[in-house]
């Protein structure tokens, strides 16, 4: 396989991935686009490599760097911006799972507490619903603990151990 070839089929198949992780399809083949590129990529590198607009490719630029997985970078001399993606692949997993976790997991776990605690009526249902919900509310935030601690193994050892036996 050609390096060109390869390179299409990574981009695409990592578009293709980003929904898995709650991004839109451009927005995640910009991200690949970045991760694979040896230097930093202009806007118009990334237009013209992905045939998207100006305007798709600064609001998907835009929503990465919200995301906290790729950079601005200036060079010297240059008018334009020029963008590179986290590296590292490891710092690049806790960077998407943080984020998955504040735009997914808390609005969930806002719900399910306020579902579980508010519910009024003695039936038997109602009974029922508000235990369920607790118990889901009691499991989703255990996860998204877990989930935190795991993102903090940076700071420590024990959890840069597990981690690493998991490799």
């Amino acid at each position: 396989m050609e390096f060109s070839e390869a390179k299409n089929k990574f981009v695409q198949t990592w578009g293709a991935l980003g929904s898995q992780w709650g991004i839109n399809k451009t927005m995640a083949q910009i991200h690949a686009l970045l991760m694979i590129a040896p230097e930093p990529l202009s806007m118009e590198d990334i237009m013209e490599e992905l045939q998207i607009s100006r305007g798709n490719a600064s609001m998907n630029l835009r929503a990465l760097m919200d995301w906290g997985i790729i950079y601005k970078e200036y060079k010297p001399g240059e008018r334009r911006e020029f963008f590179t993606s986290e590296k590292d692949l490891d710092e690049l997993a806790v960077k998407i799972a943080q984020e998955r976790s504040k735009r997914e997991i808390k609005p969930a776990l806002k719900v399910l507490k306020e579902v579980s605690t508010s519910v009024g009526g003695t039936s038997a249902e109602a009974k029922h619903f508000t235990e369920q919900t607790t118990k889901l509310y009691d499991f989703v935030l255990k996860a998204d603990n877990m989930l935190e601690k795991v993102t903090e193994f940076k700071d420590n050892w024990l959890a840069r151990l597990v981690v690493k036996i998991m490799k």
